[in-house]
C-alpha cells in the first residue's frame, strides 16, 4: 500500500467512496463530471498546509481508502497542535482487510511528526460500528460534541 497526498485526478475517486454509503449519499453528489464545488475545495485544501487530503492505493495504483488530516494550531495546552481525522473510507469492496488500522497508524505517525498534542475525531452516532473501530484503536469518548448547520447542502 502507498500513501500519498491527493491530487484533482483523485477527487472522483474519493467522491466516489464518500458516497457510498447510506449517510454518505444523503450528502454527498457522486456524478459524471463531478459539481465544481468538489474541485473548489480540492484547491481549498491542497494550497493550506494545515490540511493534508490522503489516498491509500493499493499495488496496482487504484485508491482503496482515503482520509482527511486537519492541523489546528491552539493558544491553549500550551501553543499546541491539534489533529483533526475526517472522512475516513475504505473502498466498499477492501473493507475488512486491516486497511482502515492501517490508515489510522499512518495518521497517528503523522499527527506526532506534525508534533500534534492529540488526534481527534467525529463519528456520526449513526455509525456505531465505526465508533467500536475508534474506540478500539484506543480512542475515548472525552467530550460532547454538538454542531450547527446554517443551510441545507445543494446536491
Amino acid at each position: 500500500m502507498n500513501f500519498r497526498k491527493a491530487t484533482k485526478h483523485d477527487i472522483s475517486a474519493i467522491v466516489e467512496q464518500m458516497a457510498d454509503d447510506e449517510l454518505g449519499q444523503k450528502r454527498e453528489n457522486f456524478q459524471t463530471p463531478l459539481p465544481k464545488a468538489y474541485l473548489k475545495a480540492f484547491e481549498i485544501i491542497n494550497t493550506d498546509d494545515n490540511q493534508e487530503l490522503m489516498v491509500v492505493e493499493d499495488e496496482n495504483h487504484a485508491i482503496i481508502g482515503t482520509f482527511q488530516l486537519t492541523f489546528i494550531q491552539y493558544l491553549s495546552y500550551c501553543g499546541g497542535t491539534r489533529a483533526q481525522i475526517e472522512n475516513v473510507r475504505v473502498r466498499k469492496d477492501k473493507r475488512g482487510l486491516g486497511i482502515g488500522k492501517l490508515m489510522f497508524e499512518w495518521a497517528i505517525n503523522r499527527a506526532k511528526e506534525r508534533n500534534a498534542h492529540v488526534l481527534q475525531l467525529t463519528s456520526d452516532k449513526k455509525r456505531p460500528r465505526a465508533i467500536k473501530f475508534y474506540e478500539d484503536l484506543g480512542f475515548i469518548a472525552t467530550h460532547e460534541g454538538m454542531k450547527l448547520h446554517f443551510k441545507t447542502l445543494d446536491k
